[in-house]
């Protein structure tokens, strides 16, 4: 059983991947976590667990940090084989070792952890931009020979950790990883340009964390609701391209895993 969540389609990307090369079932933790769904999940004798994400501001997502919170994993044992596969643009510092803590707090256990470069998706800073079209084709190339051998090894359940790093793991995932959540993890500077904006809603319904509504003209309005991830999910996907994030966004673009 393959979880996984997906702001810009990267990380669902490798998920359906992983999954087709290892006959698991895929399951979005967005759909797990809507109001009156389950996050109750029986396994059956053997199979295996994994979890997909991307990386945020070198830290888990706290979407999937609420959703293995709430998971009830029936069959679940010691011998049960528990992998983790991260997306990012370029390095994922600590990561696996921030969410092996938080397994372990849960009795839940990690037997392997992955990392694949992809497409950039994170704009929020000056010297952040969206990758050009050639980097982009060549990461995604690099990603799927990577998931290839990837899928392989989780079929053999090899453990060990697989992973992109960085020069400086402890400081990304610390210090720069703190700032990043607390000053620019926020849906404060979301606007939207009313002569860009179609009324279309997609941004209300693309938003993982229900912090969208629009009004009665079909205008989309932040709601403060503390979930807010910056994934930009809202951004990237809106047709119109009528969304930004403070000037951080200006004239970047958008990206979407096709």
């Amino acid at each position: 059983m393959v979880f996984y969540f997906s702001a810009t389609g990267n990380s669902k990307w490798a998920a359906q991947q992983l999954a087709a090369k290892t006959c698991d079932k895929v399951v979005s933790i967005v759909d797990a976590l809507q109001d009156g769904a389950s996050c109750e999940f029986a396994l059956k004798a053997g199979e295996k667990v994994g979890f997909v994400f991307p990386v945020h501001g070198w830290r888990v997502p706290s979407i999937v940090h609420r959703f293995i919170s709430s998971l009830n994993l029936l069959n679940y044992h010691e011998s049960t084989y528990t992998y983790a596969l991260c997306t990012c643009g370029d390095s994922a510092g600590e990561i696996m070792k921030l969410l092996a803590e938080h397994l372990k707090h849960l009795r839940l256990h990690l037997n392997a952890s992955y990392t694949i470069v992809m497409p950039e998706s994170y704009i929020g800073l000056p010297f952040m931009y969206l990758d050009k079209e050639a980097r982009e084709k060549e990461k995604i190339r690099n990603a799927a020979m990577r998931l290839e051998k990837f899928s392989e090894w989780i079929n053999e359940s090899r453990g060990g950790e697989h992973l992109d790093k960085g020069a400086l793991p402890s400081l990304y995932s610390g210090f720069l990883g703190g700032f990043f959540h607390n000053h620019l993890v926020t849906d404060k500077h979301f606007s939207v340009d009313r002569k860009k904006c179609i009324g279309c809603k997609k941004c209300e319904n693309i938003c993982p964390v229900d912090d969208i509504k629009c009004t009665d003209d079909n205008i989309p309005v932040w709601q403060h609701n503390d979930r807010c991830m910056t994934c930009y999910a809202c951004l990237h996907h809106c047709p119109s391209n009528a969304i930004s994030w403070g000037w951080f966004t200006s004239g970047k673009g958008q990206y979407v895993k096709k």
